[in-house]
């Protein structure tokens, strides 16, 4: 059986790695939104197919990169409370808020997604611009967003839970000396 420890730390890998991928797709959505505008404005042209990878990449960003964020903290909470909180406290809202809140909202996202997604993949829903944007593909992001956060949403749990039996706290491995941070 596998180390918790070594789990917790393959998850936080994992959503780090896949965040910093899909980090890129803001540049691309930038610079793709910058292309579309010049092009209409400027030269009168419209490519509906860039119209709609923007789309793409903004779903990508948001969806995909959800564990990516709570990994590092980012998603809202009511700071008033959570901000001053001792770390116990923390622990304490950050364990049952996986429990009471995201995972039921996980398997509700998933369980509604399926159906939603699967009409979509049955018929190989399409552009309705007639374009070769494969929209199942698209709405498939719509399954990746609630695996993401449940997997992160163990390696919180786990986490938690360490901090509030009062065990040494589960910390990434720090980056090897010839490893190069972003």
């Amino acid at each position: 059986m596998p180390d918790i420890k070594a789990v917790v730390r393959a998850i936080d890998f994992f959503n780090e790695q896949l965040g910093r991928v899909v980090a890129w797709f803001a540049l691309a959505l930038v610079l793709m939104q910058f292309t579309v505008v010049v092009l209409r404005y400027v030269f009168g042209l419209g490519f509906i197919p860039m119209q709609e990878s923007i789309v793409f990449m903004h779903a990508m960003l948001f969806l995909v990169a959800a564990g990516y964020t709570l990994l590092h903290d980012g998603h809202v909470r009511v700071d008033i409370f959570y901000g001053g909180a001792t770390e116990m406290n923390k622990a304490r809202v950050n364990f049952f808020g996986v429990l009471i809140f995201l995972w039921p909202l996980c398997a509700m996202l998933t369980w509604k997604s399926f159906i939603f997604v699967g009409a979509s993949i049955r018929v190989w829903e399409g552009s309705p611009e007639g374009t070769f944007m494969p929209f199942w593909l698209l709405k498939s992001m719509l399954l990746v967003f609630p695996f993401v956060l449940s997997l992160q949403g163990f390696s919180l749990l786990v986490k938690s839970w360490y901090v509030m039996t009062g065990r040494e706290p589960i910390n990434p491995p720090e980056p090897d000396a010839g490893e190069v941070g972003v």
